[in-house]
């Protein structure tokens, strides 16, 4: 005989171990019987003992205890958003799902009443159930719409905040940019690249905090930058619309607050995982 290799569900676990105890005790009860070890009339003291037992493993079977569940690995069969080129420009757009349509997306990550746009949503739910984040806090950075998205390990919701970008349109950086003196990188240059980058807490060259989203690329998120006058940083922020949040060198400017609170908060220590999404259709 050769054992069998199929892996069982936590339910048919249980209702294995459930026939195997059954098997013992009523193997242990006709072995008793069979040597004369027992009188044929038990004491009340076993027969409740039994029937505690039994009762015991009527309630596992019906499913009255608890038993222990596996990660639900669905959406591991799903395509990763950040390389999905099946979305079209409609997954871009931001917006609010209400309360009734949050209660039929069963198993999706709340944005609570914050605006995202499918493409987002879909990258937070991928990140949760396919547990990509490995244990860690994660943002997601929507270029399109100029925002970022903080969450903890599990999927929980911090918070979001308007960013500023790369002046350049692109999803890579070009090899060698993040070794150049920021003067002598041309503007079309000046990109966010768009990808998956375990991020650290560090410090810049002026001994200011900041989140290193990809070290060898100079690639950072930090708190805005004053920059020069004719930068208008912190406006740029503040306007209601995303078509003026390209004005970086390619790094990512947050609020003064929303870095201490959320980035700085939250990605102190171990770090994180920070997703940026790609505005171009195809990633790679």
């Amino acid at each position: 005989m050769t054992k069998s290799c199929i892996a069982q569900t936590p339910d048919q676990e249980a209702h294995s171990h459930i026939r195997g105890w059954l098997s013992v005790y009523h193997g242990q009860s006709l072995a008793s019987a069979s040597h004369g070890g027992r009188s044929p009339h038990r004491s009340l003291r076993d027969k409740a003992a039994n029937a505690a037992l039994l009762l015991c493993l009527g309630l596992i079977v019906s499913g009255c205890v608890t038993t222990q569940t596996t990660r639900d690995t669905s959406a591991a069969n799903l395509p990763n958003p950040l390389l999905n080129a099946s979305y079209t420009a409609d997954a871009d757009n931001a917006f609010v799902m209400t309360p009734a349509t949050v209660g039929k997306k069963a198993g999706k990550v709340s944005f609570a009443s914050e605006s995202a746009s499918r493409r987002t949503r879909d990258m937070a739910h991928w990140i949760v159930s396919t547990g990509d984040n490995v244990n860690m806090p994660f943002a997601i950075v929507d270029k399109v719409n100029a925002k970022v998205y903080v969450f903890n390990a599990d999927g929980k919701f911090f918070g979001a905040a308007p960013v500023l970008l790369g002046i350049g349109i692109g999803d890579h950086t070009p090899v060698g940019a993040g070794s150049k003196p920021m003067s002598q990188i041309p503007v079309k240059d000046r990109t966010t690249p768009a990808g998956r980058f375990v991020s650290v807490m560090g410090r810049n060259h002026k001994g200011k905090d900041i989140l290193w989203v990809d070290y060898d690329q100079a690639l950072s998120m930090h708190a805005v930058v004053r920059g020069t006058a004719r930068d208008r940083r912190a406006e740029r922020l503040a306007s209601p619309t995303p078509t003026d949040n390209r004005i970086s060198f390619g790094c990512i400017n947050v609020p003064t607050n929303f870095f201490n609170e959320m980035i700085k908060g939250k990605f102190s220590g171990a770090g994180g995982v920070v997703y940026i999404l790609p505005e171009s259709n195809r990633l790679g």
